[in-house]
């Protein structure tokens, strides 16, 4: 009797166990993407001399020639070591020296930390404006431009690469330059037209009414690629459609801001009425509309 029973008490828990449903295995997530490394330099496409280098959401142009590099914007707002990355970002690609750095506008988070570039030989060319901007800041890694040029804009020539600096007016501020390569038919703006999605906080002291005229100047020019100033969508680059789709949302934004602000709305009411139909899927809709809003309701509000 003890040892039929002592029998039952040791089946009773294996039966249980095997009435029960069976435990599923763990799940074993998918191997995660590998993490988009913070900085890169890539060629672009159907050029032999022109790079794209990118610091995180941030990228410039180098240009190399056989009588050395024009690079633009050091990029390195935040970044201690970033004006040095970029410079030997550069010399993986080539030994030729750096000859200029041209600052796209006077924003430091594109100016910033030129002194590694000043330090490597190169001479800097900005507009005049972007002194005056830069000279009460005084900061030791943002050197001043050593030759500057007015509204006339001006041409690097070097080793047989022609770059022409292009003042076309006030846009994302009243210092940016537009640097058009006429045989590669390409164009690096900076802020004004981002490719494929909606402006942000660069619209704090945007100029409305010019950068509309700004964008149709640059779509005069004769290029096919744009190389804007922070990464398009999926890293493409623009195209006059890009500019085009850009100009139509700042007009239409313009144009209903205008309405709000004559019905008196300006500020708080108008920020929460303020929608661009249309745009609601563009990547910085949702954060960066309230800049839009704010920068139309001041213009329309107040009139500046």
């Amino acid at each position: 009797m003890r040892h039929q029973l002592a029998c039952l008490l040791f089946t009773l828990p294996l039966l249980a166990a095997a009435q029960a449903p069976a435990p599923q295995a763990p799940s074993v997530a998918p191997p995660t993407q590998a993490a988009r490394p913070a900085t890169a330099v890539t060629k672009v496409a159907g050029t032999d001399n022109v790079y794209i280098f990118r610091n995180v959401n941030h990228q410039s142009m180098f240009v190399v020639t056989p009588a050395g590099v024009i690079a633009t914007d050091p990029i390195a707002y935040g970044r201690p070591n970033g004006g040095q990355q970029y410079v030997d970002a550069i010399r993986s690609v080539t030994s030729q020296p750096i000859r200029y750095l041209v600052y796209s506008h006077h924003h430091f988070d594109h100016v910033a930390g030129g002194k590694a570039f000043k330090d490597a030989g190169a001479t800097i060319v900005a507009h005049r404006r972007v002194r005056e901007r830069l000279l009460p800041i005084n900061d030791p890694h943002t050197p001043l431009p050593d030759e500057v040029f007015g509204d006339e804009g001006r041409t690097l020539s070097l080793g047989g690469t022609t770059l022409e600096l292009k003042y076309l007016g006030a846009s994302h501020s009243d210092t940016n330059v537009v640097m058009f390569l006429p045989r590669e038919k390409l164009v690096f703006v900076v802020d004004t037209i981002p490719v494929g999605q909606v402006p942000g906080r660069g619209m704090i002291d945007f100029y409305p009414d010019q950068a509309e005229d700004f964008i149709r100047k640059v779509m005069a020019l004769d290029w096919d690629r744009l190389i804007p100033g922070h990464p398009g969508v999926n890293d493409r680059l623009g195209t006059k459609k890009d500019a085009a789709d850009q100009l139509e949302l700042l007009q239409k934004a313009s144009a209903e801001m205008k309405q709000l602000a004559q019905d008196g709305k300006c500020w708080d009411s108008a920020e929460k009425e303020f929608k661009l139909s249309g745009y609601e899927n563009w990547p910085g809709y949702k954060d960066n509309l309230q800049f839009i809003a704010r920068r139309y309701c001041g213009y329309w509000g107040r009139g500046t």
